[in-house]
């Protein structure tokens, strides 16, 4: 994919969600060791690393799954503790996981308003408004085009990117200001990875704050802003666009240490 422009680093705005030195312990293992990571508004921050990296730890702390063993979040600058996943979607912050949370045998329209559906008509009298909700989600697609003739087709006939798209979507359209979405690529071949990537950057240019999980540093650098590198629950570091190219980014999730003078 051709590389996207980073967003300017100056004036950076205040984060929508930022942990500060949060580490999780487990059995006294450490999964997580002192990490900090924001959202920002309008920046993607690409979190890097193999598997037992602390990705998923880190994941399930900003979505209120997990309460860190220490260090803290802030939401937009305050401290904040959350009760769960449901607490975080409603500050605005919404996760979009590798398995999607959709029901493969249902039409398009109804996975997009999974428990969210729109209805008309009060009691006994309510029902289903399938016009408004298909609508809706026929702009929602456009919007980053993706063009669905038919919204009633199962959701499972829908490619990969596809259905990352829909799920991204979902969020993006019930309020998220902060996206997190876990290794959206990992399954994908390479047209189909290059919707999601588009979708990322339309995401960012509209102001949404990204987290996007990866292990594959092609496919972080084209669109990241900002890098974030995770080894064995440790930071290896935190890198701007602009203080390392592809190559570097490579080696070090390699475990070489370029020179990034």
């Amino acid at each position: 994919m051709t590389a996207e422009p980073a967003s300017p680093a100056s004036a950076e705005p205040r984060p929508i969600l930022e942990a500060r030195h949060v580490s999780k312990t487990y059995a006294g293992a450490h999964a997580l060791d002192d990490v900090s990571v924001a959202i920002v508004p309008g920046r993607v921050t690409c979190v890097l690393g193999d598997n037992g990296a602390g990705k998923s730890t880190l994941i399930r702390i900003l979505a209120g799954a997990h309460r860190p063993t220490s260090g803290e979040l802030l939401l937009d600058g305050r401290p904040v503790r959350f009760n769960g996943p449901k607490a975080a979607l409603e500050a605005g912050v919404a996760t979009v996981y590798q398995d999607l949370a959709t029901v493969p045998l249902m039409p398009v329209w109804r996975n997009f308003f999974l428990g969210r559906e729109a209805t008309v008509g009060r009691g006994l009298f309510s029902r289903l408004n399938k016009s408004d909700m298909k609508r809706i989600v026929r702009e929602q697609m456009a919007q980053i085009g993706i063009d669905l003739h038919e919204l009633n087709q199962p959701i499972g006939t829908l490619s990969g990117g596809e259905r990352q798209c829909v799920a991204i979507a979902r969020a993006g359209h019930f309020g998220a200001r902060a996206l997190i979405l876990d290794e959206p690529t990992a399954a994908l071949g390479v047209k189909q990875s290059e919707v999601v990537l588009r979708y990322i950057v339309r995401a960012r240019d509209q102001g949404v704050g990204l987290i996007f999980i990866t292990h594959n540093p092609n496919h972080a650098y084209p669109v990241g802003d900002r890098f974030l590198l995770l080894s064995h629950g440790r930071s290896l570091g935190s890198f701007t666009k602009d203080e390392l190219s592809l190559a570097d980014l490579t080696s070090l999730m390699a475990g070489e240490t370029p020179d990034l003078a």
